[in-house]
């Protein structure tokens, strides 16, 4: 076979997939559950968990939404903060912020044991000084929130009554990408875009298969007996990927969840800049696609689907420019559907490809000399 067919069945396949993903993602955009903020929920206890370290300049203004959220509840809610071994001062104003509020609980986190990793065993502390403070939250609902989220007042009354009505376990409110920089929106928007365009949700929400998740531990929330049914942060101890791997717990306990579109309720700038960026993928795309050899697979994909059919159509092939306009819309439909950027963010979605997978190399080539290293301290997981 000559190289120039094999360059048409190539363009031809990637640009047939990248027209797949955009059925998809326009389906998933019709039919994604959204929390709405004029529910009614019936008042139950919740308990909203905060692992904080090194969080001085986000943990206020994210406490702050906390409360504000907890005055629309309807019933019995409160705080827990943990301070999970600072060392920039943000255990003072979590305890500042206990001295003022009764909803609020300060806690001083515990070393990360052996086998534990720095996130899930905060989690798993949290969830335990939950019951053990008030028996009360053992059958009520646990939010876990991250220090850089900003939840809007309704978002707990609105997200609760999405889960209750829908008979969920566990929804993860996937919140607005604050992206400012040019590393930013070339790379945080391919965070919702992941699953909009390759996740059909309303299956995944009734599967038990593991392959069929998403979940964001930026903003996560799990009625707390399936919480407990499913092993909780013990079950998930050794991964990276902490929220993914919650949510495949409850799966195999018989429980059922999924992401939710939460852009109306939450807000979250997870880095500033290309360099904290960098750093931040570096330590968790290596085991996003399960092994080296899968996030090689993954990236190779991807190229063929959105970067192959952007250089064909450059080189004038019709049929690459049907493919690059199909990557182009379903970049466009799901920044409309989570109040992203659309232009011209959405034009340059082959070069966000690229960088993604500059990204997934730098992370897998890091893994493999053992230097990750996340706020101190090192990233291993079991696997």
């Amino acid at each position: 076979m000559r190289a120039s067919d094999l360059w048409h069945g190539a363009v031809t396949i990637g640009s047939a997939a990248a027209v797949g993903s955009l059925v998809l993602t326009a389906y998933n955009a019709v039919t994604v559950r959204r929390p709405n903020p004029h529910s009614d929920p019936a008042p139950e206890p919740i308990t909203v968990l905060l692992p904080v370290r090194d969080e001085v300049d986000h943990v206020a203004g994210c406490v702050a939404s906390i409360c504000a959220a907890l005055d629309r509840w309807p019933g019995r809610g409160r705080l827990i903060v943990l301070d999970d071994e600072s060392t920039d001062g943000t255990g003072e104003l979590v305890a500042d912020a206990a001295a003022n509020d009764p909803r609020i609980e300060a806690v001083n986190g515990s070393a990360t044991p052996p086998n534990w990793l720095g996130k899930p065993w905060a989690c798993a502390q949290l969830a335990a000084h939950a019951v053990d403070s008030d028996s009360y939250a053992r059958d009520g609902v646990l939010v876990f929130v991250d220090a850089d989220v900003r939840v809007e007042p309704a978002a707990f009354v609105a997200s609760i009554a999405l889960m209750r009505d829908t008979g969920l376990d566990l929804i993860s409110p996937y919140p607005r990408q604050q992206a400012d920089t040019v590393a930013e929106r070339l790379v945080q928007p391919l965070l919702q875009w992941s699953w909009m365009s390759t996740l059909p949700l309303r299956l995944a929400e009734r599967t038990p298969r593991p392959s069929l998740s998403a979940a964001n531990g930026q903003f996560l929330i799990v009625d707390a007996n399936a919480y407990r049914r499913a092993g909780g942060h013990h079950a998930v101890r050794g991964e990276v990927l902490e929220d993914i791997a919650l949510l495949r717990a409850i799966k195999r306990s018989g429980g059922r969840g999924v992401v939710v579109e939460g852009s109306r309720v939450a807000t979250c700038r997870m880095y500033d800049g290309g360099r904290e960026l960098r750093h931040g993928y570096r330590k968790s795309l290596w085991s996003a696609f399960g092994s080296p050899a899968g996030g090689v697979a993954v990236t190779c994909l991807l190229g063929m689907t959105y970067v192959l059919p952007a250089i064909a159509m450059m080189c004038g092939s019709r049929t690459g420019l049907v493919g690059y306009l199909a990557g182009v819309a379903s970049r466009s439909i799901v920044a409309t559907t989570t109040r992203g950027r659309w232009w011209p963010d959405a034009a340059v979605h082959p070069m966000s490809v690229v960088v993604l997978a500059a990204l997934t190399a730098d992370s897998l080539v890091a893994q493999r000399r053992g230097v990750l290293r996340w706020k101190g301290r090192a990233v291993t997981a079991n696997r």
